[in-house]
């Protein structure tokens, strides 16, 4: 199924954490928390500003991206677990 976020809002890949510490020691599943950082998956075309014109998103898809821990709302599309988030909720680009 395709989709297109509308106006200022952008879908989101959560991106695993790894699985062991430094030490090798493996953290289960459930005492694990759910990251912080994901991938751009599509993004809308912008808000509208207060004269009607369209400011593009700073961000585009396949930008890896940080976002606080209650941001967004959990959507299944394709079987796969995705957010949906406005863009003032991205706290930042991580740079390659």
């Amino acid at each position: 199924m395709a989709f297109r976020p509308l106006g200022d809002r952008v879908l989101i890949k959560r991106v695993e954490e790894e699985t062991k510490t430094k030490g090798g020691i493996i953290i289960p599943d459930t005492a694990k928390e759910k990251p912080q950082e994901g991938e751009v998956v599509a993004v809308g075309p912008g808000a509208r500003d207060d004269h009607g014109k369209i400011n593009p998103l700073d961000v585009k898809k396949g930008d890896r991206i940080l976002f606080g821990k209650w941001s967004g709302t959990e959507v299944k599309i394709d079987g796969q677990d995705l957010l949906i988030m406005k863009e003032s909720d991205i706290l930042g680009v991580v740079e390659a």
